[in-house]
């Protein structure tokens, strides 16, 4: 046992050099990019005054947070007001009927990620559940494949802004309630980014599918598998691999989309927050765009490592992270 604890050491105190080494390039990559857009920024002037270097970033950065806090303590105060003139209520009429109101304060910058991340998932999820089964179909039968390919090959470069028009058409047409369950802002931004995050699942679950090696194809025929059980215990296992890859490039495009959508849509997030900085044009709009376009680059490299650690989990192809 004591052998083993030191030969563990040993490994780590090796393993440690190692990390370190692969830790200097990319903070020397960091460093480097930071000068240099110091030095840029310095020599840029807009009509807003001079474009925004890390520091002030920083700055506004912290601005937003301070922000985020003190629209949650209004929120409290807003709602122990509420509780306390209710409790003032019942106590002089027991039957007496009570409401509480939602606070409608301006969202915070924190509130809008959350905005558009609950978003970019929805459509996402909407998109994943037509695409993942279409690919399926067009992998497994040549003839569909050959029906359904031109359709696909016309509507994959279609801009979001050419969808967001038709879909917000639409959703005003149907979507009609005295009550609805969601925005139509929030719909129209959704279901956009659904429209244009489809087509790369669908091709490489397509290209899954339609690769798989022939003699387990061949040995489901022989063992005279049902459609359903030989989807589940062949298709699907040996095309997860490419189905990964079509969910991780449709998340990337559905992210990227999402902040277009919402600046046109005015759903309450990211791209809405871009745009009234942008309208707004006080000294620290630029700040605070950078602030956002710095927030949206790391959610989407947080949701592609995410998507990659999902992949290791359940696919066999245990190397898929490292690519």
């Amino acid at each position: 046992m004591i052998t083993a604890s030191l030969n563990h050491l040993k490994a780590a105190g090796l393993r440690l050099p190692h990390l370190a080494a692969r830790s200097i390039i990319p903070i020397l990559g960091i460093s480097l990019f930071l000068l240099v857009w110091q030095i840029v920024a310095a020599n840029i002037d807009t009509s807003l005054g001079k474009f925004p270097g890390p520091s002030q970033v920083w700055q506004q950065t912290k601005a937003l947070a301070d922000e985020h806090v003190q629209q949650r303590a209004k929120a409290a105060k807003f709602y122990q007001r509420q509780e306390e003139r209710n409790a003032k209520k019942l106590a002089q009429d027991p039957n007496a009927t009570i409401k509480m109101r939602a606070y409608t304060g301006k969202p915070t910058f924190w509130d809008q990620i959350l905005t558009s991340l609950i978003t970019v998932m929805f459509g996402f999820a909407l998109a994943s559940c037509v695409a993942i089964p279409l690919g399926i179909i067009c992998g497994l039968s040549e003839r569909i494949y050959e029906a359904v390919n031109p359709i696909i090959q016309v509507l994959k470069p279609v801009s979001p802004l050419a969808w967001l028009p038709l879909v917000t058409m639409v959703v005003s047409a149907v979507y009609v309630s005295d009550d609805p369950l969601f925005e139509k802002s929030f719909l129209n931004s959704a279901f956009t980014v659904a429209l244009c995050c489809l087509w790369p699942t669908v091709i490489n679950t397509t290209v899954g599918v339609s690769s798989i090696d022939k003699d387990l194809v061949d040995v489901g025929r022989v063992i005279k598998l049902p459609p359903s059980t030989h989807v589940a215990k062949i298709v699907l296992p040996s095309s997860i691999p490419l189905i990964f890859t079509g969910l991780r490039l449709s998340l990337a495009t559905g992210w990227m989309v999402l902040i277009a959508a919402e600046m046109l849509a005015q759903n309450p997030g990211l791209g809405k927050f871009i745009w009234d900085e942008f309208q707004n044009g006080s000294s620290n709009s630029l700040s605070r765009i950078m602030v956002a376009v710095l927030t949206i680059g790391l959610i989407g490299f947080l949701l592609d490592r995410t998507m990659l650690v999902i992949q290791r989990r359940i696919s066999w192809d245990k190397q898929a992270v490292l690519r």
